[in-house]
């Protein structure tokens, strides 16, 4: 490689006026893609120099760049998917001393500095995000910071406490004792809540001074929330715990030039033009979902907690029930099974059926949709390999169960708008909590 080759790829710098190894005197962690592939290096300084930093990392390059790369995740995805849920750490020797515990769905960004991209990047193997940062400052701030971003990617944000005297962070806890390690982490509590805790302990709510610093610091995030019935909740969170009226609460949000985004009166009129663009995404979504299950047949187990009810009335959701109940049929990319589907009219009839098994014939009823997402299978996805289909198929379906919820949501938000029974309203408020859960 040439010097300016190894400069951009992070690996050199300039001392000098001459190139010398950006990590010298360092142990050296490689940072690797998703699929495991070495695009940078973090590095550990191994003398004690007081004037130089402790960790160094591989500067922006083609191939690395923080503000998206997740550290640990082509290790940890299998694990994530397994246990529905991705712990996120401050430190990269907090990941490796978890794993080595065998706790090994945990991975970390760049510090506290979570990106939407990271979250992004977590969403497709699970929408259960764990937090686990130090109660400092900066973690806080980060946390903060990480609740709307969590709320517009469509993830459920709680956060990790490590409450252990003498204990700092994960791989402290990790390294006394990995039992308790699992279970601070089983133990997370929902972002909101949590802060609220939070300044319930460091603020002196007995004052004037400490209820006003109490509530300018939580109705920052409440403000940023973007489900109106999760505003509301916290607002009366909020104004109980600091023993004062939701009314001045609001009042003071309002002042704080942003008011609480209100429930429509009424049900604004959606141009044709966008209904029909949401119709079509989620035909998209089902059919693409529909297309792996149907042809490769190992990846089926993902079809656990699917319900016909995300799917349009008609061949999609016939399809559905058939690949449930026939989770064995060979729908394998092949071409006698196209041909199959593919046969002229005259070619297959109720006196002359298709050469096909028993369980194939009952597919002749939506042939023309199955022959098309099986085609469209061979187009786009036949030379994926199993691991990565099973990446984009568990992504698709979680994709799938977020656009129902969020659908049905909508209208029972409705609902709790129009009705004036409590009891109505209180079983409207437990279905909505349901579909919440649908998508932790």
């Amino acid at each position: 490689f040439t010097t300016d080759e190894v400069k951009l790829a992070g690996l050199s710098t300039e001392r000098s006026r001459r190139p010398s190894d950006m990590f010298r005197g360092r142990i050296m962690i490689p940072l690797q893609d998703g699929r495991g592939s070495v695009i940078g290096f973090t590095a550990r300084l191994l003398a004690d120099e007081p004037d130089s930093p402790k960790y160094i990392n591989t500067p922006g390059t083609l191939v690395y760049d923080k503000s998206r790369h997740v550290f640990g995740l082509h290790l940890a995805k299998e694990s994530i998917r397994r246990s529905g849920y991705v712990v996120v750490v401050e430190g990269n020797m907090d990941v490796i001393a978890s794993h080595q515990a065998g706790v090994t769905n945990v991975v970390a960004t760049a510090g506290t500095a979570i990106t939407d991209r990271h979250l992004r990047e977590l969403k497709r193997f699970t929408g259960d995000v764990r937090l686990s940062f130090d109660a400092d400052h900066a973690g806080i701030t980060a946390t903060e910071r990480a609740i709307p971003l969590a709320q517009k990617i469509g993830v459920n944000l709680s956060i990790i406490t490590i409450d252990v005297e003498g204990i700092k962070d994960a791989d402290e806890l990790v390294q006394k004792d990995p039992k308790l390690w699992q279970k601070v982490i089983e133990e997370a509590k929902y972002a909101p809540d949590w802060l609220i805790e939070h300044y319930k302990k460091v603020l002196d709510l007995s004052s004037a001074q400490g209820k006003r610093a109490f509530t300018d610091a939580l109705l920052l995030t409440i403000r940023r929330l973007s489900d109106s019935v999760e505003q509301e909740h916290y607002l009366k969170a909020v104004a109980e715990a600091a023993d004062t009226s939701l009314e001045s609460l609001m009042a003071k949000l309002r002042a704080g030039g942003e008011q609480i985004t209100s429930i429509p009166r009424k049900k604004p009129a959606v141009a044709a033009k966008e209904l029909d663009k949401n119709q079509l995404d989620h035909q998209k979504l089902q059919d693409h979902f529909l297309a792996m299950m149907l042809m490769q047949p190992k990846i089926r187990p993902i079809l656990k907690g699917v319900e016909p009810e995300y799917f349009s009335d008609g061949p999609p959701r016939i399809l559905l029930e058939f690949l449930k109940k026939n989770p064995d049929f060979k729908g394998e990319p092949s071409k006698d099974f196209i041909e199959v589907l593919a046969a002229k009219p005259e070619a297959a009839s109720p006196t002359n059926p298709p050469k096909t098994d028993q369980a194939g014939k009952q597919l002749l009823d939506i042939a023309d949709y199955v022959k098309i997402i099986a085609l469209q299978f061979e187009e786009l996805y036949q030379d994926l390999s199993l691991e990565d289909l099973t990446e984009q198929a568990a992504h698709l379906k979680q994709r799938l169960i977020e656009r129902y919820a969020t659908n049905q949501k909508v209208r029972l938000v409705e609902r709790m708008q129009e009705t004036t029974d409590d009891a109505k309203l209180q079983k409207l408020i437990k279905k909505v909590n349901q579909l919440n859960s649908l998508i932790k």
